[in-house]
């Protein structure tokens, strides 16, 4: 990727294009969208255990790892 590091080959956050920059913590809309579901359905996710959070005094927040390894989780192979 171009322009993302200087001549020294260190990396620039500022010249690093905001859709690359991934926040490692969401938040429960944020984690609807990522998945594609609605914001009721995370919370019930996450009341019945299935999806772990991240409580940061009354914020509540879903790491994307967490996500992405419960999209793995649930992966099926449709069969006749």
């Amino acid at each position: 990727m171009q322009g993302l590091t200087n001549t020294q080959g260190i990396s620039n956050p500022k010249n690093t294009p905001k859709e690359l920059l991934k926040k490692r913590l969401l938040t429960i809309k944020e984690a609807a969208d990522y998945l594609g579901r609605s914001v009721w359905s995370i919370r019930e996710l996450v009341w019945a255990g299935s999806l772990p959070i991240v409580r940061v005094g009354k914020r509540i927040h879903l790491d994307i790892h967490d996500l992405d390894r419960w999209i793995e989780q649930h992966k099926t192979r449709y069969t006749y």
